[in-house]
């Protein structure tokens, strides 16, 4: 079961915004605004939450919180904290297979603060999704400006050569800004605490310049020793 991708992006900027949202904590994962990130559903809570998501009306259909969680819980049985800020995805593609899993795509609509966790009779956590501060999610992202294009692609030659990897240097010169930004910050392996600094930034200039940050860092064997400071 597939939405068309252009009949998402028409409507995604007026759609109503769901008030309770359940989340998936799944730390490293990494879910931007208009981004898009395949998932693999196997776990009990997590295939009974997309379920509900599909069969959802009105702002809460086919939408799902994706939240990194911070670390495991402090007892045994006891859900992880979250980290304040998680990305809405709407399941634009939804497959079941022959074993029980559940394959999907989401694609980003909005950051959102997590306000508070509700106490649900569900098997997955929900929480109050705040959109205070995150209206421009939905509008047509800011461009780089040509230095700042240029000194992302020179530190991610030099990122990749320190990590002993190769690029395909025609597609990352003609990928869009937020294309190319949104996939290096989603694919590179920084820290959890890292790639949560990548998604709280508040513009895409101020991602791509955290990611040159991040990279230069990791590039540099020298300057292992002090991690950058993030804001």
């Amino acid at each position: 079961m597939s939405e068309d991708m252009n009949d998402y992006t028409s409507d995604v900027a007026t759609t109503p915004l769901p008030s309770a949202v359940p989340v998936f904590p799944l730390t490293g994962a990494l879910l931007f605004p208009r981004g898009l990130l395949p998932l693999n559903i196997f776990a009990p809570r997590y295939l009974a939450m997309v379920r509900d998501a599909m069969e959802a009306k009105g702002a809460a259909s086919r939408i799902i919180g994706m939240i990194q969680a911070r670390g495991e819980g402090s007892i045994a049985g006891e859900s992880p904290p979250l980290f304040n800020v998680g990305c809405l995805g709407r399941i634009t593609d939804y497959r079941e297979t022959d074993d029980g899993r559940i394959l999907i795509a989401l694609v980003g609509v909005s950051r959102f603060r997590v306000g508070a966790e509700l106490d649900r009779p569900t098997l997955y956590r929900q929480v109050l999704a705040d959109y205070h501060g995150f209206g421009s999610d939905r509008d047509e992202p800011s461009a780089l400006g040509p230095a700042a294009r240029a000194g992302l692609e020179d530190v991610l030659r030099s990122y990749l050569d320190a990590q002993g990897l190769a690029a395909d240097w025609e597609a990352v010169k003609n990928a869009d800004d937020e294309s190319l930004v949104t996939t290096l910050a989603c694919v590179c392996p920084f820290d959890p605490a890292e790639k949560q600094a990548l998604l709280e930034a508040s513009d895409l200039p101020e991602r791509a310049a955290t990611l040159t940050a991040l990279m230069t860092f990791a590039g540099n064997p020298a300057g292992r020793g002090d991690r950058p400071t993030l804001q």
